[in-house]
């Protein structure tokens, strides 16, 4: 019973960290660092709604997306940036939108959209303050 949840959750989310070690390696070689740590770094107002709208098209989970995360970190994106990032691809993606459209108004989840990422912001500006 246990084996097959196991071969079971695996199945379904190998692909998802495949693709974000995939991600994190291309971004580790290629993506200069000063070039992130400049547009995503600490000393910028606009590096948490940036990272938050560069994660909303994305899909993944947070086995998936850390990987890319931890690159990000290296690279000299600051912690409450990279966190914010995280949580608006796990959590603010546009596929999970489209699924709450199925069983959600429209207004509905403009308030769950809006309430997110007005947490997401929060927790990313406090962490960047703190660290």
């Amino acid at each position: 019973m246990g084996y097959e949840t196991v071969q079971e959750i695996v199945g379904k989310i190998w692909i998802y960290i495949v693709l974000g070690i995939a991600v994190g390696a291309g971004a580790h070689g290629y993506v200069p660092e000063d070039f992130l740590g400049a547009l995503l770094g600490k000393g910028n107002w606009f590096g948490v709604p940036l990272a938050i709208l560069l994660g909303v098209p994305m899909y993944s989970n947070a086995a998936g997306i850390i990987p890319i995360v931890s690159v990000l970190i290296e690279k000299g994106v600051s912690l409450g940036t990279a966190l914010a990032f995280m949580m608006s691809v796990i959590a603010l993606s546009l596929p999970e939108i489209i699924i709450l459209k199925k069983v959600l108004k429209w207004q509905l989840i403009a308030v769950f959209v809006g309430i997110v990422t007005a947490g997401i912001m929060i927790v990313g500006f406090v962490f960047n303050a703190l660290m």
